[in-house]
């Protein structure tokens, strides 16, 4: 872990102007040293062994080899902590996978407001990537694959299939652990909502994904969409999501609400609500992630009479908000990434 000492950076993008931003405005980060930059994939290759930065921003669209392409061919011989710039891009999931950290949406460069916001959510990832493991596929710190998936049966009767709510929050390497977690889940699984920080646009996209993969539906959640067995429904980006009930159903509340422990979409504001809405019918996953974000939350459902499980140290790609979870008494019982959903379905099949 790195302390006491600037990050050094090295910056990977073709365009003049779009580096010069970067490194003119990252430059004046105090915890910051820019090492060097690179003008494509090959040049970065290079510049790496070279320079041996601690975090690597990549562009994802560049001539001769797209980011993309470079974390997958890269990273497995030198795990060096990449966060991917990127304009709206399905193909950035594809890198995560790969072992990319993290990902930030490319800003409009025509408004001071969303550069300025656009510098300081990266200064913040890169200070996160620092700190984080780097996973691999194919290596031992890589998210292993959950082997047991095709065999997990929900054998819950339909009423508690109906009153039973599940609710999932992630940071930093959440988009693949929380896939890892529902991508084998049975097809009548309990409703399940799912709050992970990731820009406006991105959500619709990760819900798509999700879809295509898991055995349950998948969509980015729209205001008063219900919550029922068989479905996920993602919190989309720049917005809150909130649990209600309604008679003896429950539906999603999206709204433009302020930030909560530092973010829209807040684990908290959905942990909360699942706590005062769905209570002892409800059960709380916080995985990895940065801050604490979700933690009080997911007290709050405990307390409620909530079953929880906090990600594990070793499985995370940051050991943060599980972390806080764990230490303040938020969680019933903690797992790896690969086995949560084993751990899920025994106690939902104890209902």
């Amino acid at each position: 872990m790195i302390q006491n000492k600037k990050i050094r950076v090295l910056v990977v993008d073709d365009s003049m102007l779009f580096r010069k931003v970067l490194i003119n405005n990252l430059s004046k980060k105090p915890n910051l040293d820019i090492i060097g930059y690179a003008v494509d994939a090959f040049d970065a290759q290079k510049k790496i062994l070279q320079l041996k930065p601690d975090v690597v921003t990549c562009d994802v669209e560049m001539p001769r080899m797209s980011g993309i392409d470079f974390v997958k061919q890269f990273l497995p011989k030198y795990p060096v902590p990449i966060i991917l710039v990127s304009s709206l891009n399905l193909s950035v999931f594809d890198a995560l996978r790969a072992g990319a950290v993290d990902f930030v949406s490319k800003p409009d460069m025509s408004r001071e407001y969303d550069v300025k916001t656009f510098i300081n959510s990266l200064t913040l990832k890169i200070s996160i990537a620092a700190k984080a493991k780097v996973k691999v596929p194919g290596t031992p710190s890589a998210l292993p694959t959950i082997t047991r998936g095709a065999s997990l049966k929900c054998n819950m009767s339909a009423l508690s299939q109906n009153n039973t709510v599940i609710a999932i929050g992630a940071s930093t390497g959440g988009t693949e652990a929380t896939l890892e977690v529902v991508r084998n889940l049975p097809a009548d699984t309990p409703g399940i909502v799912v709050t992970q920080h990731m820009p406006e646009g991105f959500t619709k996209m990760y819900a798509e994904r999700l879809n295509r993969i898991c055995k349950m539906e998948a969509k980015e959640a729209e205001n008063g969409d219900k919550i029922v067995k068989g479905r996920i429904l993602i919190a989309p980006g720049n917005l809150q999501m909130e649990v209600v009930r309604v008679g003896v159903s429950y539906t999603v509340r999206c709204y433009s609400g302020e930030k909560v422990s530092g973010h829209r979409p807040s684990v908290d504001v959905l942990f909360h609500s699942m706590a005062k809405s769905v209570g002892r019918n409800g059960i709380g996953i916080i995985l990895t992630g940065m801050g604490k974000d979700g933690a009080d939350g997911l007290l709050a459902m405990r307390k409620k009479g909530s079953y929880t499980i906090g990600q594990d140290k070793d499985s995370c790609v940051v050991y943060g908000m599980p972390m806080v979870a764990q230490n303040i008494g938020a969680v019933c019982q903690q797992a790896s990434c690969a086995n949560i959903a084993n751990v899920l379905m025994n106690h939902l099949n104890k209902l």
